[in-house]
């Protein structure tokens, strides 16, 4: 049964947080379902664990990082262009900055990074099923259960029509979220496929045991006081089956998303699977994909021509924009880019408060537009450079622990470094995602992010003390 092979991954280093970590991993089993549920469960382990384990968590030096960063955070919305809405912008930082710190202690092994890509892997099914029905079956229906228990309004034909979104408010967004479910769930595959060949060669090797007569008799006692060669039994074909379904699901939702910045992250995580696998003929093939679709989306009409006659145009068309022509200037990233740019070089220090680039944009363009579609971009012009510079420079440290930790031969076996590696690539894939496109404001993808990170830093840290221990 797949709960059996999934056993393992539930035991937690300490039993007094077991329960802790069990309900944790529940919140997020239901949390792109029920953000409110979730949540709940979240915040109650997070109370939980602040009460056992504070001294420890106000003793790391990145934590207060945060802590600095988040009384910038105040200063700025103090010189605001609007104080109240710079003010309520707080609660897309705050609070989450008390999640990574209470889950980065929580969180210690990778054993915990397999259950929770596990949990996440499964909670998408339902997300891309519903979206499957908004966009091939017309689905339409909104549920609202006792306010925001379960607050579901699926669109037909998607949002914006012909891009599916399922759930979420807009295709991008659902699209940052199958990229996290994607990646993790890829990891956990070639983890399966790992363990299948492994298991493979053991069978053969048994039975060339069995058959040798130059074998010893394996009931001779070794001198270790075993009763001969132990061989591991057969895996279970089950979840191996089911991360097949699950991956071929969120990378085909995925692609209905019509999200280019989905797709080149899920082609870039491709691509740094099979380098990490040292799967050549594999990278070579897919670069070669990727060659076609660009060229019959931006090479000299002769040329793209006859690339076209292969590529569908659904895909070149996109990325060129052919598919959406006549794009207002005011909607096109480059525009609001440029004048996200200008509000911080007009205020470098402090910036013009959280949540006032939307007022700003309408006023000078006459169009109402959310975020300037770049994270950093908007920090910059929202926050100013300090705190922007201190933001990057807190991720930057997480991210060069993480590789430094991926490096170390010494603590990290084959298999955990690849469930770590999937970590981190999910990482990659958050920093490039927020290049192009903002995930702060949609409440599930910032709080996916915020315990990813957690969970990386909770590993690194937890094996920092390790490493100096075998460095003695």
């Amino acid at each position: 049964m797949l709960g059996a092979s999934l056993s393992r991954a539930f035991h937690y280093s300490n039993p007094r947080w077991q329960s802790s970590w069990k309900y944790s991993l529940l919140g997020i089993l239901i949390f792109p379902l029920s953000p409110f549920l979730g949540a709940v469960a979240i915040v109650l382990v997070l109370l939980v664990t602040w009460l056992q384990q504070y001294r420890t968590i106000i003793r790391r030096p990145l934590n207060w990082g945060f802590a600095l960063l988040g009384v910038l955070l105040i200063i700025t919305a103090g010189f605001a262009y609007d104080k109240t809405a710079a003010y309520l912008g707080l609660f897309n930082f705050l609070p989450f900055f008390l999640v990574f710190a209470t889950f980065s202690n929580l969180i210690q092994t990778p054993t915990q990074l397999r259950q929770m890509a596990w949990t996440l892997v499964m909670g998408s099914l339902p997300v891309v099923m519903m979206g499957l029905g908004q966009l091939f079956l017309g689905w339409n229906f909104k549920l609202q259960v006792l306010w925001i228990v379960f607050d579901w309004a699926i669109a037909p034909g998607g949002e914006p029509p012909g891009r599916m979104a399922s759930i979420f408010m807009h295709a991008n967004t659902f699209a940052g979220y199958l990229v996290i479910v994607f990646i993790l769930g890829l990891g956990l595959w070639l983890e399966q496929w790992r363990l299948a060949l492994k298991s493979q060669k053991s069978k053969v090797k048994s039975q060339e045991f069995l058959i040798s007569p130059q074998s010893p008799l394996p009931l001779i006692p070794t001198p270790s006081g075993s009763r001969g060669p132990e061989f591991p039994s057969p895996q279970s074909p089950i979840p191996f089956l089911f991360l097949t379904i699950a991956v071929i699901a969120d990378f085909t939702a995925l692609i209905f998303t019509n999200s280019r910045n989905g797709w080149a992250i899920a082609i870039f995580a491709c691509l740094a699977y099979a380098l990490y696998q040292g799967w050549r003929i594999l990278v070579g093939g897919v670069g070669a994909i990727i060659t076609s679709v660009l060229l019959a989306a931006f090479a000299p009409v002769p040329i793209a021509q006859f690339f076209r006659q292969i590529v569908p145009a659904f895909f070149w068309a996109r990325l060129n924009d052919e598919m959406y022509p006549d794009r207002p200037v005011a909607l096109m990233r480059k525009t609001q880019w440029q004048f996200a740019w200008s509000l911080t070089q007009q205020h470098p220090w402090t910036g013009w408060g959280l949540r006032s680039f939307s007022e700003l944009y309408k006023a000078q363009m006459q169009t109402p537009l959310g975020h300037p579609h770049n994270l950093f971009l908007m920090l910059f012009a929202e926050t100013g450079f300090p705190s922007t510079i201190l933001f990057c420079a807190l991720l930057g440290w997480i991210l060069f622990a993480g590789m430094q930790l991926l490096r170390m031969p010494t603590y990290l076996d084959a298999q955990d470094k690849l469930i770590f590696f999937s970590y981190l690539m999910v990482f990659v894939g958050w920093l490039l995602f927020n290049t192009v496109d903002v995930s702060l404001f949609d409440f599930r993808l910032n709080t996916l992010f915020w315990l990813l990170l957690a969970a990386i830093c909770g590993v690194t840290y937890h094996c920092q003390p390790l490493r100096e221990i075998q460095n003695k």
